[in-house]
């Protein structure tokens, strides 16, 4: 099943919008999960570092799962839903076709 999105198109005609669906096919589905994937496994990594960072300068324990549960916390913050990339990939798609 692919992803859709659908956006609101104004009408000259009416004071209501018309909506358009945009469907993104199986192998831009794929690019972005592979795009949205790095992208989460590098903001991972940079959490961890700032993890370890903040434990450091905090003289706590490094106990492994102090600094993993930290990271784990700053990830949640930081990181984008695959499905965020999704709708801004379909929303440049409409407004492609429709600016």
């Amino acid at each position: 099943m692919s992803f859709s999105k659908r956006f609101p198109k104004n009408q000259p005609t009416s004071p209501y919008p018309q909506w358009v669906e945009v469907a993104l096919s199986e192998s831009e589905e794929e690019r972005i999960e592979s795009t949205a994937r790095a992208d989460h496994i590098s903001l991972m990594r940079e959490c961890l570092d700032d993890a370890y960072a903040l434990v450091r300068e905090r003289k706590l324990k490094e106990y492994q799962t102090n600094v993993v549960q930290l990271a784990i916390a700053f990830f949640e913050k930081r990181t984008s839903h695959v499905v965020y990339y999704k709708e801004e990939y379909a929303k440049k798609i409409f407004d492609e076709r429709f600016s």
